[in-house]
């Protein structure tokens, strides 16, 4: 088991630090810039929970404190990941209207909000003894930015087939992540939802790169 999830783990930073540097790289347009910095926001963001998992499978150390400053880490630069996505969402289908000012507002309280409540000590990141309520309190923000995210992907999933499944992604990865987000500290088995939710992840990542290389 640890084998192939370490594996899996690392396959899958190497693949979103990847993808973020060759759209850098390659970069043609606006779009472009985003979402390689997306990619890589999510890799990077991910590498700091995830390498000490990996590296807790084969030393024997305590790694307890590494493991919670990389989930509060990756929860602060998820957050920054999703208003990336909705940056995308306006640039992509030329959004500036008055309404989509007024979600981009309302999406940078949200996120600001879950930041504070996450840098918050209630949280006991540090020594592995995070509560239920803790992580409803910093999580709810979260959702529903992402419920905004695929409420607005949906409305435009016919417009451009590149993204057109991003709705989709996006629904899967939060369905798979809220259950581990509540009730993980009551049923640690939960964690292995992170596997599909990464999934969705890579499929995102796949996505920016097919629109990468869409004919201008």
């Amino acid at each position: 088991m640890k084998y192939g999830e370490s594996a899996f783990d690392v396959l899958y930073l190497i693949f979103a630090i990847c993808t973020g540097a060759f759209i850098l790289i390659k970069r043609r347009n606006k779009n472009d810039v985003i979402m390689g910095t997306a990619a890589l926001v999510l890799g990077i963001g991910d590498s700091f929970h995830l390498v000490p998992r990996v590296l807790n499978y084969f030393i024997d150390n305590d790694f307890t404190w590494y493991l919670g400053f990389g989930k509060l880490v990756t929860s602060i630069t998820m957050t920054v990941f999703y208003i990336l996505v909705f940056w995308l969402y306006k640039s992509v289908y030329s959004r500036n209207d008055k309404g989509t000012k007024t979600i981009e507002i309302i999406i940078y309280i949200l996120a600001a909000l879950r930041i504070v409540i996450c840098l918050a000590p209630g949280n006991n990141w540090f020594t592995g003894e995070g509560t239920v309520l803790w992580g409803v309190l910093r999580n709810l923000p979260f959702i529903v930015i992402g419920g905004i995210v695929v409420y607005l992907y949906f409305k435009v999933r016919n417009e451009d087939k590149s993204l057109g499944k991003l709705w989709l992604y996006t629904t899967l990865s939060f369905a798979f992540y809220i259950p581990v987000a509540f009730f993980a500290p009551l049923l640690p088995i939960l964690g292995m939802l992170m596997l599909p939710k990464t999934i969705c992840y890579i499929l995102m990542l796949v996505s920016f790169i097919v629109k990468s290389r869409d004919v201008e």
